[in-house]
């Protein structure tokens, strides 16, 4: 490693908190640093290349530096950088809504910043939606075990995983955690239809008792994916959103990381074919570029809070609502879907990496799963997943472990040339920890 990284990572360790991690860990060897980004590839100082497996915590769908993306913000930078959406309202913000109401058959687009806060958004409109409809007594909420949310107060109250919520937990609500329908969870002989029946029939007795407290139900469409990418089918995903009408539940749908054709549709819910009363999307809606999160509703919950007095209103912003940069890099990460055609694009690689995936079968691993574009597998519990990060990443692969859990979410721009090096290095890194 040349001084130029040496000094990087110096000052970084110095002056930067990273998140998701204990400090005290990183040192000289673990901790890269990155100068550039072209398509999947990271280049750090020294121009060793690392590829994105991960898209950088899943947002950088189209890869780095997309020229497209950077076109269009660029251009919106010479007219207009920011201005508020309280009392005043621009171009960007309004053809992003109008393209998102499209494409979800939902509108009233609220604007938020990253995906916790679109949670945050979603549990709020909820409750104060039963609030003005004289049922304050609605204010619980339901989430799946194995769930992650977000880490604000709001959405890890309904988050699962116990190493982001155990030193919270004095200041978090307590709502009501159900089991997940994680197909690894299944009993000896028995189907897959009879392990999500199990797991509804569970829900409906939870909802007969107490659907008169809850506001809403939370779930991670099709796969729960900080919380180990556990995965479920679309029929549990149609049950859910049954139960809930009959009992008067919204349905909160966290498409933050599965939404934009991660899961092999545009949206996840698309492929139960239902709809829910709300919808919270991030990460890949400006395709890396800018932090921004959407929720859309109904018009049947916009309209409750439509109202002569402003304390009837939805109180909720932040500095930076709508920002046009960060709308106009949504606007050119939805033109790219429209342009190239990339939800049928993704189903061809998909195709491609199962096939290059076909080795991992003489390997100590197991539950190998894939929904859309995302792969993941658990490898033996004699094997250390540390030593296998450790040799992707000395050998060019940028690659992050949940415990036990691998998992595959590269860039939807990666070739096949570039899957294979992705897969052939993962493959010698588990063999090297055997």
């Amino acid at each position: 490693m040349k001084s130029l990284n040496k000094n990087i990572i110096r000052r970084s360790l110095k002056s930067v908190w990273h998140p998701c991690s204990q400090m005290k860990h990183y040192n000289q060897d673990n901790l890269i640093p990155i100068k550039r980004g072209k398509g999947v590839w990271l280049y750090d100082f020294d121009e060793k290349k690392y590829l994105d497996a991960t898209s950088s915590w899943w947002v950088n769908l189209f890869g780095h530096n997309n020229p497209l993306i950077k076109a269009k913000i660029k251009k919106q930078i010479d007219l207009l950088e920011h201005s508020m959406i309280a009392g005043l309202t621009h171009e960007p913000v309004i053809e992003l809504s109008e393209e998102l109401s499209r494409l979800t058959k939902l509108g009233h687009c609220f604007y938020g910043s990253d995906g916790a806060n679109a949670i945050e958004i979603a549990i709020k409109m909820s409750t104060h939606y039963w609030r003005q409809n004289k049922k304050q007594q609605k204010n619980k909420l339901v989430y799946l075990r194995k769930s992650y949310h977000g880490e604000t107060l709001g959405a890890l109250s309904v988050t699962s995983v116990p190493i982001f919520k155990e030193s919270y937990k004095n200041l978090l609500k307590k709502h009501i955690q159900v089991d997940s329908p994680d197909w690894r969870d299944h009993s000896e002989n028995e189907t897959q239809e009879e392990f999500e029946k199990k797991k509804l029939d569970e829900l409906r007795c939870v909802f007969e008792k107490k659907h008169n407290s809850i506001s809403a139900m939370i779930i991670e469409p099709l796969v729960q994916c900080a919380g180990g990418m556990a995965m479920h089918s679309k029929n549990y995903l149609h049950g859910v959103a049954r139960l809930c009408k009959e009992f008067e539940i919204h349905l909160i749908a966290d498409e933050v990381a599965v939404g934009f054709g991660r899961t092999g549709s545009m949206f996840a819910y698309q492929q139960a074919k239902i709809s829910p009363d709300f919808l919270c999307l991030s990460k890949g809606l400006t395709g890396g570029y800018l932090p921004l999160s959407a929720v859309l509703t109904t018009k049947k919950v916009y309209r409750t809070f439509y109202h002569d007095r402003i304390a009837y209103g939805f109180l909720h912003s932040h500095s930076y609502t709508g920002n046009p940069l960060a709308c106009a890099a949504a606007l050119a990460t939805l033109s790219i879907f429209k342009k190239q055609k990339i939800i049928q694009s993704n189903r061809q690689k998909t195709k491609m990496i199962n096939r290059l995936l076909s080795d991992l079968k003489s390997f100590p691993v197991k539950n190998f799963r894939n929904q859309g574009m995302i792969w993941a597998f658990e490898v033996d519990h004699k094997i250390d997943p540390l030593k296998i990060q450790k040799f992707c990443l000395q050998h060019g692969l940028l690659i992050r472990p949940i415990g036990s859990t691998f998992y595959l979410m590269p860039p939807y721009c990666i070739k096949k040339t570039e899957a294979k090096f992705m897969i052939n290095v993962l493959l010698r890194g588990i063999e090297n920890a055997m």
